[in-house]
Order: C-alpha cells, then structure tokens, then sequence
C-alpha cells in the first residue's frame, strides 16, 4: 500500500499554515516548506513565515535553510525536499507539504527533466525570431516537430512554446515525450493535493490586511537589513523588496510603497490561482473568510476519511 503524502497549497494570504499546523497536530505529520522565499534567512516578515515557537511544537522543515545573499533554484529545493520527504517516510510519519509555490509542487509531484534542456542561446534566438515574425511562426514550427505539446499550448503562448521548441533543439526530444519519461512522487506515494480558497474580494481583503501587519511588524527594517546585507537574484524577487527600495531611493512615499505592494501581493495571488486551476488533481477547498483553520482542517481530514 502506497505511503500517503499531502500537500496544502493555495494563494497567498488564504491559510495555508494555520490550517497545516491544525492538521499535523491531529494526523501523525511532519511539515515540509513548499515556499521559494521561506528558505532564506532573514526573510521572515517579508514571507509571513510560521513563528518560531509554532515551528518548535510543530516539526518544520526547509525553512532558514540558506542565507539571503545566495542563489537558491528547483533542483536544490527538488533534491533537499525528496531528502526530507524520504526521512519524514522513514520514521512513520506523513510528509505534509505547505506552501504556494506551485513549481516546487508540480516537479515534486511530477519530477524534472534529466536531460540538460536549458540553452540561453537558443532561448535568445527563439525570442528574436519571435520578436521578428511573431509567435504563431513559432508555433507553427512547434506543431511539426512536436504536435502533442502544440495540442496543449495556445498559440500566443510565446514562452511556452519557446520553451518547448528550446527543449527540443537542445535535446533532440520532444518535450511532450521527455515530460512522460519524468519521475515524481507519483505513483511511489499516495498523493493528496489541496488548495484552499476563499472569494477574490475576501482573499485581497486578508491580503491588504497582512501587508498593514507586516509594516506594523517592522517589514522596512527588514528589508533595509537584507538589502545592506546583499541579496541573490532570486531572493530579491520577494515581493516588498522592489517596493520598498523605491521608497529607499526617494522615488515615492511610505504609503506608496505599500499600496504597491498590496497590489504586487494581488496580482501574485492571481497568477499562484491560475497555476493550480490547471492541476485536475487538486481537491479545492472553498471557504469563507471568517472559516477558523481548525474548521478547514477538519474538512481536508474528512476528504482523506481520517476520524481524529
């Protein structure tokens, strides 16, 4: 019989640890950090992450794991995470993966490209054609040399089918072909996917609301912390950074930035919603915004028919 492992997932701000916290301390689980930002050091208002002491009661892992200057990517966090899920396994408990990133969900879930598939000079060159002739000329090249991913992209979907002609020019492989050679989780483990979700005017609601907290919190020391201190390219993707460096420079106002940032904080939760609306395995979990978390996990252990 296949080992369980679950994941909670869903957009920033809709409660996701609070909900996971309820239901490791009812079902026999580890947490595993699912969340591109919260392995950095430092950056601990600035991606809302679980308190400490939460952390200590609850078992919580690849949280603070590198520091805030270094480069971090999928395939660390792919290979550190199947580590952990493996040690989780291994002293009989249930991996249970939280977080709102849904490439570090989706490649655990499905694996990863072995073949070497990146090429920046080809990317480069795929751009340029498509600057210069437009996508669907690049998309009528996908259909020849790959009609099983052209079936599945949109035309104008110009990264995406840059991405996949960039895959097979640099392999010689199909990537419809290389994703069903990728292994993931499946079908080793039993794998529950939820998200939870709530209504858009409620979500941006909670989402306005974090952001007051995180400033209240002492968000700009922070950030003018981590920026002294230097940041990796990735790191400094984390929505407040950009935003309050404006605000360091003299381009705009405190208010500004924050305003800016609710509305970076919107739109990424739109794009996370997006992602997990193409995933048919995800069991949605839609609630209120005034639903207590312990309710909401009660619910998810209904769905896996757990009686705690």
């Amino acid at each position: 019989m296949n080992k369980k492992i679950i994941f909670i997932t869903g957009p920033t701000a809709a409660g996701k640890t609070e909900t996971a916290v309820y239901l490791a301390q009812k079902l026999n689980t580890e947490i595993i950090s699912c969340d591109s930002m919260q392995v950095y050091k430092g950056m601990d208002i600035i991606t809302s992450k679980p308190p400490a002491l939460l952390r200590k009661n609850v078992g919580h892992h690849l949280i603070d794991i590198i520091p805030a200057a270094k480069e971090y990517n999928v395939s660390k966090y792919r290979r550190e995470a199947l580590r952990k899920i493996k040690e989780v396994v291994k002293r009989g408990r249930i991996p249970l993966l939280t977080g709102g990133t849904g490439l570090y969900m989706s490649i655990l879930i499905d694996g990863i490209f072995k073949a070497k598939s990146q090429n920046q000079n080809i990317r480069n060159r795929l751009y340029k054609q498509a600057g210069e002739l437009g996508s669907g000329y690049l998309y009528e090249e996908l259909k020849k040399i790959d009609p099983g991913a052209a079936l599945k992209i949109h035309p104008n979907d110009t990264r995406r089918v840059i991405r996949a002609l960039e895959v097979f020019k640099s392999t010689g492989k199909p990537i419809s072909y290389l994703q069903k050679q990728r292994k993931g989780l499946e079908p080793k483990y039993d794998v529950k996917v939820f998200c939870i979700n709530m209504p858009r005017e409620k979500l941006y609601k909670r989402i306005d609301a974090r952001v007051e907290k995180m400033f209240a919190d002492g968000l700009v020391s922070e950030v003018k912390k981590l920026l002294k201190s230097g940041l990796s390219k990735t790191a400094s993707y984390a929505i407040g950074i950009r935003e309050l460096k404006g605000y360091f420079d003299g381009l705009y106002d405190l208010e500004e930035a924050k305003r800016l940032m609710k509305r970076n904080t919107r739109l990424y939760a739109k794009r996370q919603l997006t992602w997990f609306r193409k995933d048919k395995r995800i069991h949605w979990i839609n609630i209120s915004d005034k639903e207590k978390p312990s309710s909401v996990a009660k619910r998810i252990l209904k769905e896996l028919k757990v009686v705690v």
